[in-house]
C-alpha cells in the first residue's frame, strides 16, 4: 500500500515512461487569476472563440471542482514537440507551427492520459473519478502549470520552464485521490527581456501576459473561421498553420529537450504553392493525422493564398487565378494575393 507521497512519485515515474517531462500535481483551489481571463473575455480578446465566454465555460474555469465534484488532485503534464523542425521551416517557403508538424497531439496525448489513469487505479486497488484534458477542457491550464511547479508565464502568454523552455504541450489529470502537492513556480525569469513582444508582426502580445486574439497570427489561420482582415495579411507572411514567431526568439527554447518521437515531423513537406489546387479528399488524405485538419481546406487553402500573396512572384498567379474559381473564402484571398503580387511588381 503506497502513501501519499510514494504514489504520487510512482505516478510521476510513470507519466516520464510514457514521455512526459514535466510532471506536478495542485490543487482544486478556484485559480487565483480568474479576474485577469474576465478581463480578457471582457476585452473581447478571445475574438469569436466564443465557447470560451459561455456561462459554463466560465464557472468551471472558475472552479474546477465543478467539473469533478469528487476532485482532490490534479496532475498537470507536458510533453515536448520537435522545437528542432523551427530551423527546417524557417528555411521552407512556407512556414507551419511546429508541434502541428507531427501527428495531432490530441490522438498521441489521450491514450496516454487514459494509461495514466489505469496505472493510478490499478495501484489503488479501486476505480478513481477522473477527467483528463489536454488544451479542450474549461480550465486554466497555464495557471494549474504555474501552481504545479511546472514553470512561469511569460510575457508572451507561454508556459516557460528553465530547463525545457515552452516547446510542449500541456494535459492534465483531475483526479479524485489525494496526492503530494508541488510548490508553485514563483520566479519570473522574463526579466527586462522582451523580445518576444519586438518580434511579434502583428503586435498582439499585451502587458498584461495575454493576448489580443483578433491580432495573432495563430489565431487568424487556425481558430477563425472566416476572411482574414485585409490590413493583417500582409503581417502574415508565409505561415499558413499557425506561428512560432514568439518561440523562435524565446532564450529560453535553447534548452528545450528532444520531441517526443510522437510528435516528431510527420507531414508531407516541403509545402507548395501547389498545394492551391487540392481537392477536399486530397487535402483529408493529406493532412489525415495532422492538426492543419482543425483549419479544413477552406481554411488552409485561404491561408495559403494570402502567403503566395505575400512571397509570391508573376510565376504564381496562374495558379492563384485557378484557386480564385474556387469557394468564396479562397476566392477573396486569392484575388488579393494577386492583386498583391502585382502591386509589388509595379514598384519593382
Amino acid at each position: 500500500m503506497f502513501n501519499k507521497y510514494e504514489l504520487t512519485q510512482a505516478i510521476k515515474d510513470k507519466a516520464r515512461q510514457l514521455g512526459f517531462t514535466l510532471a506536478g500535481v495542485t490543487s482544486f483551489a478556484p485559480p487565483a487569476h480568474f479576474d485577469i481571463f474576465e478581463t480578457w473575455l471582457a476585452a473581447k480578446h478571445h475574438a469569436t472563440m466564443e465557447y470560451l465566454a459561455s456561462e459554463r465555460s466560465r464557472l468551471r474555469r472558475a472552479d474546477p471542482s465543478l467539473i469533478l465534484p469528487e476532485g482532490k488532485s490534479i496532475l498537470v503534464l507536458a510533453l515536448p514537440y520537435d522545437r528542432q523542425a523551427e530551423g527546417g521551416m524557417q528555411k521552407a517557403e512556407f512556414k507551419v507551427a511546429a508541434y502541428a508538424l507531427g501527428n495531432d497531439y490530441h490522438e498521441v496525448i489521450l491514450p496516454k492520459l487514459k494509461e495514466i489513469v489505469q496505472f493510478i487505479e490499478e495501484q489503488v486497488g479501486h476505480p478513481v473519478p477522473s477527467r483528463y484534458y489536454t488544451d479542450t477542457g474549461p480550465i486554466l491550464e497555464r495557471e494549474l502549470a504555474q501552481r504545479a511547479g511546472l514553470g512561469w508565464i511569460g510575457k508572451n502568454s507561454m508556459l516557460i520552464h528553465p530547463t525545457a523552455g515552452s516547446t510542449f504541450l500541456l494535459a492534465e489529470i483531475l483526479l479524485g485521490i489525494e496526492m503530494e502537492f508541488d510548490e508553485p513556480f514563483q520566479t519570473d525569469h522574463c526579466g527586462t527581456c522582451t523580445r518576444c513582444i519586438e518580434a511579434c508582426p502583428t503586435q498582439c502580445i499585451l502587458p498584461n501576459r495575454t493576448i489580443n486574439s483578433n491580432l495573432c497570427i495563430s489565431y487568424l489561420t487556425i481558430e477563425n473561421k472566416g476572411g482574414i482582415p485585409e490590413p493583417l495579411r500582409p503581417l502574415i507572411q508565409n505561415w499558413i498553420f499557425g506561428c512560432d514567431i514568439c518561440q523562435q526568439v524565446c532564450p529560453w527554447n535553447r534548452f528545450a529537450p528532444p520531441a517526443n518521437p510522437a510528435l516528431e515531423p510527420a507531414i508531407p513537406l516541403p509545402i507548395l504553392t501547389d498545394d492551391l489546387t487540392l481537392t477536399s479528399p486530397q487535402f483529408n488524405q493529406r493532412f489525415k493525422h495532422s492538426p492543419i485538419q482543425r483549419a479544413k481546406r477552406r481554411g488552409y487553402l485561404r491561408n495559403l493564398a494570402t502567403a503566395v500573396g505575400n512571397t509570391g512572384s508573376a510565376c504564381d498567379i496562374p495558379i492563384l487565378e485557378q484557386a480564385a474559381q474556387d469557394e468564396p473564402l479562397i476566392r477573396e484571398h486569392a484575388v488579393w494575393a494577386i492583386q498583391n503580387i502585382k502591386e509589388k511588381q509595379k514598384r519593382l
